[in-house]
């Protein structure tokens, strides 16, 4: 921690930008939806979440559960791009999902 200035010092404040990212503040965020299909065992669904929203293996399968029973979840709430980078991972096995505005 800096001193407090005294007598005739000035004190020097960090400059902060405070520019924000115009179409990131004000674009809806974006949902990944994942798809029922009878193509794939649930292990390689789960594993597959995984690696494509960082969840562990039993919430892998908890989700696999709900888009098996369900017929569908939202894996994925963000930026367009974050949800369409984790689409981009689940389609690599040939699972089914949309990406679009919530």
């Amino acid at each position: 921690m800096g001193r407090a200035p005294t007598g005739g010092e000035t004190e020097t404040r960090p400059v902060i930008d405070e520019e924000v990212d115009r179409e990131a503040a004000l674009s809806p965020p974006w949902i990944t939806i994942l798809w029922n299909c009878d193509c794939h065992t649930f292990d390689d669904v789960a594993a597959q979440l995984v690696k494509a929203i960082g969840c562990s293996y039993d919430e892998g399968m908890a989700i696999a559960w709900r888009v098996h029973n369900e017929g569908h979840a939202v894996v994925k709430v963000g930026s367009r791009t974050d949800c369409e980078r984790v689409a981009a991972i689940l389609r690599e096995i040939g699972l089914r999902v949309t990406v679009a505005e919530s």
